[in-house]
């Protein structure tokens, strides 16, 4: 375990609530797993608008005379400070993931609204690109991996079943591979893990089964990653 506690691993969060922000179970889940593994979590979250918001009870928009911000809304979550995703570095972290909700499709991207013609928040665009430029880790749950099919050419992933939404990934250059809730899907060349978390569900600990592999790989995978460039720095 001693090897693990140094690891940062940013997980971005999109507001507070499964409807117009984080999905909490899956931000918990998530929290949780790379506590136990001993992985230390950065919350970070774009400092925008948040699109809309909504009554978790009936679903019906809300009218607020004022806007609620994404990353002050995530802090509920990070239960404190949030960084903001423009100061996260990819050299300052070990790998990346992604709980999913409607922030992912509203706030992040505007997929919710546009689907496959969606753009992605230009600041998510740059980290994720510096990731996979480093060949460093990411995982996306839920509706989340849009981000990766939207900015990573060719990259397999899962949102589950839905015929529907996988069609849009793929009409964005994705390969979506069927997945049931307690399993994930990994491309290995892209070093993107996902799960399909509560696009299908219906139960936590069904849910729970998929995070817990997702974050068990990708910190698996940040060992691979300090291998090579340990080994690229023997030899230079």
């Amino acid at each position: 375990m001693e090897k693990n506690i140094r690891k940062k691993i940013g997980v971005v969060l999109s507001g507070s609530g499964v409807f117009d922000g984080t999905e909490i179970y899956e931000a918990t889940l998530t929290t949780y797993f790379l506590d136990r593994l001993g992985a230390k979590p950065i919350f970070m979250a774009p400092d925008i608008d948040q699109t809309e918001v909504i009554n978790h009870i009936n679903q019906e928009q809300i009218k607020e005379a004022n806007p609620r911000n994404v990353l002050l809304e995530s802090a509920r979550i990070a239960r404190g400070p949030v960084k903001d995703i423009k100061e996260a570095s990819p050299e300052g972290l070990d790998a990346l993931i992604f709980p999913g909700g409607f922030g992912a499709a509203k706030n992040l991207s505007d997929f919710a609204f546009k689907g496959a013609d969606c753009t992605i928040n230009p600041d998510i665009v740059e980290l994720v690109k510096g990731m996979h430029a480093l060949k460093k880790p990411q995982g996306f749950m839920c509706i989340a991996p849009l981000i990766a099919a939207s900015i990573l050419p060719d990259v397999q992933l899962t949102i589950g079943k839905d015929p529907a939404t996988a069609q849009s990934l793929e009409q964005m250059g994705a390969n979506h591979v069927f997945c049931e809730v307690d399993d994930i899907v990994i491309d290995e060349d892209n070093r993107v893990i996902t799960t399909p978390a509560y696009m299908l569900g219906p139960s936590i600990s069904k849910v729970g089964q998929g995070i817990e592999k997702l974050v068990n790989a990708v910190v698996k995978m940040t060992d691979i990653v300090k291998k090579e460039t340990v080994s690229k720095e023997a030899t230079a």
